[in-house]
């Protein structure tokens, strides 16, 4: 007793600490600008209390009746709408007088103080008035009683970087979980580990096809299609959804990429067109959230500036130049997106509402990129999460439903320099190289889009001489029988120039030893009704066998398909790179290739900061290589030393699984791996950096409810999805 009364004093005494200082602040500021005029401080005292009582008494209904108002001036409205409220006071107090601007500006400052004030007297936002407000509002006796399921991504968070947190103090809440109700595993994701294909796969049971971060789809006239960008997401759910995702029973989803089929949404890019919502009410239901958003967002900037000044002086490497438009990026993603997800949370859990709500914190990923995985501001980052977990399980244990809260991460980061940093080159200027001077390359190489829009068409900027590139590819009739029936020359001998001295080029296949003899199978041919000798034209032929074994080029024409658009486009997934030569309809054979672009894809495999190099021979099927090393994907046979098994052991699984997809690019690269010193090579300017395999990036973490069943290995994210639905269903 003596405790709840010792602790009612002290918040009494915060209380009266709390105005006295609002008043004295705000004074000191009106007295220098003259924001409102003909006042004194006993004055002043009376606008400030006065505006508090009305905010508390009517603010519920002010916010009920103008919420569209609010929305669409994104929050700011609430300024102008307390403005109007000290507008009306005036002339039932001392006869002070507000006009102009500071209709705005007073009702900001005043929210600013307040803010500010609440943060420096630990003033709990699970005590104050509006948080008790909201719960006693959207509470009632007539709440489902079944149990529901909250989700709760943190984006970016590695399995291990979690550990390190959780020992390291920074996450104590997260801790209380682990150590109490919940288990703790890990799960492998797909090749490409990013939010476009974890999401996908999670919240809908489907990722087929998204290949990495951005794609070229050839046969949509070239169109590059990010899974981040706002405009693609909803052309890619509807693709993957079959409307039974995770959230399709009465579900929401918040702050999300996709919607995994739930009937209410909000700031899911996926759906952003439908941008309005009653939910918006959780997170105006306080009359100074913006300010207190905008008043931790200052602070976020600030701390972005000490960051940059200590990782000067304290040289710290890897480190990247982080531009002017960062301090927004990561102050949006750190604050803005962090608060308004919290307070849809903790309405959503008052309300009691949907059977499960999923939703997505990304403050760490932005800065883990620039930072790196493990620097203090991603520690910051996730402490600050931490403390918004705080406050959601307190939510939890208040509600009037049960919420089973499951934490996760889409997918983890591997640091390191990036590519250029590393190799004075990027992946662009490295193709460059080995193709024809007059063959302009279109690429992504910048930094990360994971939570910003972009530009989703490619324009075309150049225009090349077609003759030039068509010599290249069509050589000459004469030789292009050579071409083909030179096979061993072209491509064997890269990857069987160590047959005598390497005993494992005895476990190669019949079949494969068969067609890198020096022509094409004679029984083969004769199969498929290709003559071999007779009276048949040599072009029939030669066309024939170039159908059969999807050569696109047609040797009776001296002209190739060609494009307005860009011939060559590379792109960036984290450490995973993409190349596409456009004038070719589908996806090039490695013999193309080799003719088109002789030494490329040599250089590439041979490159140090290059780990394996995919691409699909005619002849072979789908081929890995690295140095003079092969990995036959169809036939599941290694020539040469062991290069894959550093990405882990399901890599041969990844690498089969995205093969089969339909945007695979011409050339796919994946950077090296240094397993000592743990860093992969981004082809982007990212020092913290996720899309491919290597390193912590691919081993993102679970947190469940104890009494769940053991999931065992969990390998890509739709099967995080099928575990979540067994879960579900079983209760």
């Amino acid at each position: 007793m003596l405790t709840v009364t010792r602790r009612n004093l002290i918040k009494s005494f915060k209380l009266i600490i709390f105005i006295l200082l609002e008043v004295l602040l705000f004074s000191i500021i009106n007295d220098y600008f003259s924001l409102i005029t003909n006042t004194d401080f006993l004055t002043t005292f009376m606008i400030i209390v006065s505006i508090s009582l009305i905010n508390a008494m009517l603010w519920p209904t002010i916010a009920h009746i103008s919420l569209r108002f609010i929305v669409f001036t994104l929050g700011f409205g609430t300024f102008l709408i307390d403005g109007l409220l000290l507008w009306t006071m005036s002339y039932f107090i001392g006869g002070f007088q507000i006009e102009g601007w500071s209709l705005f500006t007073v009702p900001l400052i005043i929210g600013l103080i307040n803010s500010l004030l609440s943060i420096i007297l630990s003033m709990d936002m699970n005590e104050s008035y509006y948080r008790i407000h909201l719960e006693n509002q959207l509470s009632n006796d007539n709440v489902n009683k079944e149990e529901a399921y909250l989700f709760i991504e943190i984006d970016g968070l590695a399995r291990d970087v979690l550990i390190d947190a959780v020992d390291n103090g920074h996450m104590p809440h997260l801790k209380q979980l682990i150590g109490s109700t919940h288990k703790l595993c890990s799960w492998q994701t797909d090749l490409s580990s990013q939010t476009g294909a974890s999401q996908a796969g999670i919240l809908h049971g489907n990722n087929e096809n998204i290949v990495a971060f951005r794609w070229v789809e050839k046969e949509n006239d070239n169109r590059i299609v990010s899974s981040n960008s706002l405009a693609d997401a909803s052309i890619i759910e509807k693709r993957i959804s079959d409307k039974h995702g995770l959230l399709s029973n009465h579900g929401a989803s918040r702050s999300n990429l996709f919607s995994g089929d739930a009937e209410d949404y909000l700031l899911t890019f996926s759906k952003i067109k439908d941008f309005y919502s009653n939910s918006w009410y959780y997170l105006y239901s306080s009359p100074y959230i913006m300010a207190k958003i905008l008043l931790l967002f200052i602070f976020d900037i600030i701390m972005e500036v000490i960051s940059r000044i200590r990782h000067f002086f304290s040289n710290k490497k890897p480190r990247m130049n982080r531009g002017l438009k960062y301090f927004v990026a990561r102050a949006g993603a750190n604050v803005v997106m962090r608060e308004a997800t919290t307070y849809f949370l903790i309405g959503d859990i008052y309300a009691g509402k949907y059977n499960a709500i999923y939703s997505t914190y990304m403050g760490y990923d932005e800065i883990a990129h620039h930072s790196g995985i493990r620097d203090y501001d991603a520690y910051y980052a996730l402490g600050q999460i931490d403390k918004q977990l705080k406050h959601i399980i307190h939510a939890v244990n208040h509600s009037k439903r049960k919420y089973n809260i499951i934490i996760l991460s889409d997918h983890g980061q591997s640091q390191g320099p990036t590519f250029k940093q590393k190799y004075k080159k990027s992946l662009e200027e490295l193709v460059q190289e080995n193709i024809p001077e007059t063959m302009k390359i279109h690429s992504i190489l910048h930094s990360n889009d994971d939570h910003q829009l972009e530009n989703i068409k490619i324009k075309s900027y150049m225009n090349y001489k077609k003759e030039r590139i068509t010599k290249r590819i069509d050589n000459t009739k004469d030789n292009i029988t050579e071409r083909l029936d030179n096979t061993r020359d072209n491509i064997s001998k890269r990857f069987d120039n160590n047959q005598n001295n390497d005993s494992q080029n005895d476990s190669i296949s019949e079949k494969t030893i068969k067609k890198s003899k020096n022509k094409l199978p004679i029984e083969e041919l004769k199969s498929k009704k290709i003559l071999i000798d007779g009276d048949e034209p040599i072009m029939d032929k030669l066309n024939k066998i170039n159908d059969e074994y999807s050569l696109d080029v047609d040797l009776t024409n001296d002209e190739v398909i060609s494009r307005t658009d860009a011939q060559s486009i590379v792109l960036a997934s984290g450490n995973l790179g993409l190349i596409y030569f456009t004038d070719w309809n589908e996806r090039m054979t490695y013999e193309q290739i080799e003719d088109a672009f002789p030494n490329l894809i040599t250089k590439l495999a041979h490159h140090p900061g290059i780990g394996f190099v995919l691409v699909k021979s005619a002849l072979y099927g789908s081929i890995v290589l690295s140095d003079d090393n092969v990995y036959y994907l169809d036939d599941k046979r290694l020539v040469g030393d062991d290069f894959l098994s550093i990405y882990g052991e399901n890599i041969i699984r990844q690498l089969r699984r995205t093969d089969k997809f339909k945007h695979v690019p011409d050339i796919l690269v994946n950077s090296t791996y240094d397993i000592e010193n743990d860093e992969v090579y981004a082809f982007e300017e990212l020092i913290g950096s996720h899309g491919g395999a290597g390193g912590t990036q691919q081993k993102p973490f679970i947190l469940y409810p104890r009494e769940w069943s053991d999931p065992g290995e969990i390998f890509g994210a739709q099967n995080v999805y099928n575990f979540f639905k067994e879960n579900i269903n079983r209760r």
